[in-house]
Parts: C-alpha cells; sequence; structure tokens
C-alpha cells in the first residue's frame, strides 16, 4: 500500500516532505477517537456557572492524582474557569451531545436550561454525565496555539450509566460498552 505525501524541492534540490499544514493535521489526527468532557467551575465573583467542551483530556498520574487538559490559547471562557478554583471534569454521555455543542461555542449563557448540581468540590456536575472529577489547576504550560493545564484531582465518582460521547472524523457518536 503506497502511502501519499506531499513532498517539496529543498534548497539544494533534494526532495523534502513538506511542512504539516493546520487543516492536514486536523484531518489525520481526526482520524483518532477521543472521548469529550467539560470543564466547569463558578466564578467567584459572580457565582455564575462556567464551561467548556475539552477533547484533550487524559489521565496524567495516579500518584500524585493528576489528570490534563489543552485549551485554546484565545479560548474566553479559561481565564473565567482558572478563576474559579476549582473545577469539575464532566465525562459526558453519548446523548449530551448538545450540552458538549453549547459549551464549545463562545459566550453567551452556556447554562440557559442545562441542568446540574454542585460538586463536592463546589463546581457543576452536568445532569446524565458519566462521571465527574473534582480538581485544582498544578500547572499550566503554553503549547503553540494552546495551554496544557495539569489539574490536581481532589475527588471524582461515577454519576450516571450509559455510554461515552466520541469525537471522531469531526463528528460526534457514541459507543456502546
Amino acid at each position: 500500500m503506497s502511502i501519499p505525501v506531499s513532498r517539496t524541492a529543498g534548497p539544494d534540490g533534494a526532495e523534502r516532505i513538506a511542512a504539516v499544514g493546520p487543516q492536514r493535521l486536523r484531518d489525520v489526527l481526526g482520524r483518532y477517537a477521543t472521548g469529550v468532557v467539560a470543564v466547569t467551575g463558578i466564578g467567584p465573583r459572580t457565582g455564575e456557572p462556567y464551561g467548556l467542551a475539552v477533547n484533550s483530556f487524559t489521565s496524567v498520574s495516579l500518584d500524585p492524582p493528576l489528570v490534563a487538559f489543552c485549551v485554546s490559547g484565545d479560548s474566553t471562557s479559561w481565564p473565567r474557569l482558572k478563576a474559579a478554583g476549582g473545577l469539575c471534569v464532566n465525562v459526558l454521555a453519548e446523548d449530551q451531545r448538545e450540552a458538549c455543542e453549547r459549551l464549545a461555542v463562545s459566550g453567551g449563557d452556556k447554562f440557559t436550561d442545562l441542568p446540574w448540581t454542585l460538586s463536592p468540590g463546589g463546581a457543576p456536575v452536568l445532569d446524565g454525565a458519566l462521571a465527574w472529577i473534582d480538581c485544582v489547576v498544578e500547572a499550566e504550560h503554553p503549547a503553540g496555539d494552546h495551554v496544557i493545564v495539569v489539574a490536581r484531582v481532589t475527588g471524582l465518582d461515577r454519576h450516571a450509566d450509559g455510554g461515552p460521547l466520541v469525537f471522531f472524523g469531526g463528528r460526534y457518536g457514541g459507543f456502546r460498552p
């Protein structure tokens, strides 16, 4: 099987593989299925819930308990969430696509008609989420056009049953365990 690769000639005339462009990277990495989470918090001054959708979430360490997720560097929600102190990572269920899409947009009241309760750590747990993970930001690392956020887990539990919301090839879907 032949793998198509974009090639160019270098200054010395030698053949080189072309640089990876953002769209090509998105297209190829879109072949990797990811779960989807919602990161939520409560504004300390406003008492308002804030949140954003993330598909770059992972476990980092069991001891100490650490997780990580990536946030766009130009996110308007992340500064509000970071100021909240305590965060909750909601593992979204396959029937929570609408909640995910609502939390993925910029601005507006993302929580109107979106049912939730407070986690023990004081951040929103979305009704129907498969699990919740309370955490606090441990470190942030600039990485290109994103920020890698490492967070210490302070509490967690299963919440609802069902299959996860999955993102693959630019679309949402589900997976039945």
